[in-house]
């Protein structure tokens, strides 16, 4: 392969990302950074921010942005909301996390991205920011002496340009000049085709300091999955809002598209964000999930009883549009049920084989669509809610069970009805906050039922 160099690279040390602020203002001044992007994550986990030149942000480093930021659509538009403030959309501030301060080699001019967090006039939480629902949740870990560690698997398609939504996503051409359509898993010559595109991420991700663990061909038509090391909830929801942006970076430059749809294509699997959980003891550093002598512990049958109980009503967090609903459907290597077995990837709740130190869940169910601050952390509620309820799992599931009832919403609506309904979900994530998301994903609905498919043109036009 040859080295497609980033454009711009920042070696932003571990000293400055774990630094003060007075320290990230020196390097900068040092190493003439002209920009800084001020990034947030909204409710769909885009990136939101300003830009602003590094002089600035050095100076006053002050950045507010409207508070109707957390109640747009995927569309553009806006929910109605009740939230206090929204009426006269007043601002909140913009608070910088030093600690994710890092290089953004695709830019023109030398510069660096801060993830924020949302605090109010005052300086408190804003609690209905996608970040800081995650830390909410991780408190209440916290709280009762556990600390979660997490680890998640992105799949994505890479597809031709797209510019005219009424055509279906097509596979590129690799460098063999044909095109992938072909199931490929594992294919080694398969991720060899989009070597160009594969040299931009590591590249771009070794710029960021972003560590990779594996990147593999899944089943789909140039399809790949990227597997993140374990660690902090947080650090890895950080790792993965930056690794969305990154990769599709990386594929403009060469010419293709990146999608992270749960369903881009028609005949092909979805694409999912496993995430694999476990629980250690902050004062031991132990796997709570195993016993002293190495058997499974009452805290990992209520953790996955947990997540049986619950995830129907979380399911809106995980899979969070209509389209997501298209990948959880039998037959396409997506689980519909909330059963759990040993090594079984039929189930929704798998668990792979591990030593008792390791012992984990890894839920299958999360879209590569989902919000990963929102999707860890709906996770990590489940499993809370069924440790501190001591809510029992199910018997294990020995065999196949794609074919088994469903334990899943059938539709995005189905899935705002249930946490609806759902006080205990909705008040370990934050009640304003699952209101203002029940809000926005009401309106999304209702923007996607004024459009007319081609599938209703098709069937419906001269038949009915």
């Amino acid at each position: 392969m040859n080295k497609t160099k980033p454009e711009i690279s920042l070696d932003i040390s571990p000293d400055i990302e774990n630094g003060s602020s007075q320290e990230l203002y020196d390097w900068i001044r040092a190493n003439r950074v002209d920009e800084v992007e001020c990034v947030i994550p909204d409710i769909a986990g885009i990136a939101r921010g300003k830009v602003m030149p590094a002089s600035k942000f050095v100076r006053e480093s002050d950045v507010r942005l409207p508070i109707s930021l957390f109640l747009t659509t995927i569309t553009g538009g806006y929910a109605e909301s009740d939230t206090s403030g929204y009426e006269v959309d007043t601002d909140i501030v913009l608070k910088p996390d030093f600690s994710t301060a890092r290089a953004v080699p695709w830019a023109n001019d030398p510069s660096i991205q801060i993830i924020h967090d949302a605090v109010d006039q005052d300086g408190h939480d804003v609690s209905f920011a996608p970040r800081n629902v995650l830390k909410r949740v991780l408190a209440l870990y916290r709280r009762k002496g556990w600390e979660p560690v997490v680890s998640p698997e992105m799949e994505f398609y890479l597809t031709k340009p797209n510019t005219d939504p009424d055509y279906p996503l097509e596979p590129p051409v690799g460098r063999s000049g044909r095109q992938s359509l072909s199931n490929q898993a594992f294919s080694l010559s398969a991720v060899d085709e989009y070597d160009r595109v594969i040299e931009h991420i590591y590249d771009y991700a070794e710029a960021q300091s972003l560590e990779i663990d594996t990147i593999i061909q899944e089943s789909g038509a140039a399809q790949l999955e990227i597997n993140l090391m374990h660690g902090d909830p947080l650090k890895l929801a950080d790792e993965v809002f930056m690794y969305k942006r990154l990769i599709r970076e990386a594929a403009l430059r060469c010419g293709c598209y990146a999608t992270f749809m749960a369903k881009p294509m028609e005949n092909q699997p979805g694409s999912a964000m496993h995430i694999h959980q476990s629980v250690i003891n902050r004062k031991s550093g132990k796997n709570i999930f195993s016993k002293k002598d190495g058997e499974a512990s009452d805290a990992y049958d209520y953790f996955i009883g947990g997540q049986q109980k619950y995830m129907y009503a979380a399911a809106g967090f995980v899979a969070p549009y209509v389209n997501s609903y298209r990948r959880l459907v039998p037959g396409y290597s997506a689980p519909i049920n909330l059963e759990w077995g040993h090594d079984n990837r039929s189930v929704g709740l798998r668990a792979p084989r591990a030593k008792p130190a390791a012992r984990r869940i890894e839920n299958r169910l999360v879209g590569a669509d989902a919000n990963p601050y929102l999707a860890i952390a709906a996770c990590l509620a489940c499993g809370y809610l069924g440790m501190t309820k001591k809510v029992r799992a199910r018997k294990e599931a020995a065999n196949d069970q794609e074919e088994t009832i469903r334990g899943l919403p059938y539709s995005l609506l189905e899935a705002v009805d249930a946490l609806d309904n759902c006080y205990d979900l909705k008040r370990v994530m934050g009640l304003e906050f699952s209101d203002i998301f029940i809000a926005v994903k009401r309106a999304e609905h209702d923007e996607f039922m004024k459009v007319i498919s081609p599938w209703e043109r098709e069937h419906l036009l001269l038949n009915v």
